[in-house]
């Protein structure tokens, strides 16, 4: 049985070394694959230097999150890795972590993706938008397991849970493929998430063991904060959703409506932001969105081959 770790790093100096030593220090023995995003913190060097067992892949440009993974996930699918492991570059594992996720997926192969329960940087707390994915309209009896101290050594199936620790099964990837290049940053998870389900696969949590993600004192990220890039992305993931019959013709339609609405009633503030999102939904490749949400639907290595 092989497993291989792909991380996707940009300027990860801050914890590159406890990432891999986690891994290293594993119960079971993985390959790791790193491909960087073009950072400039000087990381390459400790890597290079001290962890010359890991295959790293040098980008010369940021290709952002999903396509590096695809680079990564398709060299771990050409070496016959049984799992693969997506793990954050802020981010690191328990000793038996993923040797618990992989015998988890073995009993429930139905699992295209396990991750485990994700805490904090200092693992005090739960990570606070991980817990809000495990809630229990989300994920059927978890909380009052953990909080009667019975949790279960099955996986509990959620609707979602982030790409900060994914265990991917072969027969996942080679069903639902790799990430949707029409994504950059943020939103590929989501869509990954979608096709899972459009395949009538699972995705579960593993309530017995964590992983420890350090994202607490994060700065502001512009890709969840810019009204512009929010609407921009929220129409790209509903345009990819295989379950969606999306038209932009339609799309084209309503908001011009909405246009004209705002304009004849004096709402000149609105107008303005429909005309912006306007400008948006025109300036995206509207072919290839919908071309790579039709070749989703197909089992097969999407955007890998």
């Amino acid at each position: 049985m092989k497993t291989a770790i792909v991380i996707v790093t940009y300027n990860p100096l801050k914890w590159i070394e406890k990432c891999l030593d986690s891994l290293f220090n594993s119960t079971v023995s993985v390959e790791v694959f790193i491909i960087d995003n073009n950072s400039t913190d000087g990381f390459q060097e400790i890597v290079k230097s001290k962890y010359s067992q890991v295959e790293f892949i040098q980008s010369t440009i940021n290709l952002g999150f999903g396509a590096a993974n695809n680079i990564g996930i398709k060299k771990a699918y050409d070496n016959n890795a049984d799992f693969v492991f997506l793990l954050n570059q802020d981010a690191w594992v328990e000793v038996d972590t993923i040797e618990k996720l992989i015998h988890a997926q073995q009993k429930e192969p139905e699992y295209g993706i396990v991750s485990p329960m994700h805490l904090n940087g200092k693992g005090d707390k739960l990570d606070f938008n991980f817990s809000n994915y495990i809630i229990p309209s989300r994920c059927k009896g978890l909380y009052s397991d953990i909080y009667l101290n019975k949790a279960k050594l099955n996986i509990y199936q959620v609707n979602f849970v982030n790409a900060a620790g994914w265990l991917l099964s072969r027969k996942c990837i080679e069903t639902v493929g790799g990430f949707n290049p029409s994504f950059f940053h943020y939103g590929e998870d989501d869509n990954y998430i979608q096709r899972i389900h459009f395949h009538k696969l699972k995705v579960g949590i593993l309530a017995t063991t964590s992983l420890y993600h350090d994202r607490e004192e994060r700065s502001s990220n512009v890709y969840y904060e810019d009204p512009k890039l929010i609407f921009k992305r929220q129409t790209v993931l509903t345009a990819s959703n295989p379950f969606m019959k999306f038209s932009f013709q339609a799309e084209h339609k309503n908001l011009y409506r909405f246009a004209f609405k705002a304009i004849f009633s004096f709402r000149f503030g609105l107008f303005l932001k429909i005309v912006a999102q306007i400008k948006i939904v025109n300036s995206l490749d509207q072919k290839a969105i919908i071309k790579r949400r039709d070749d989703s639907k197909i089992p097969n290595l999407t955007f890998l081959n």
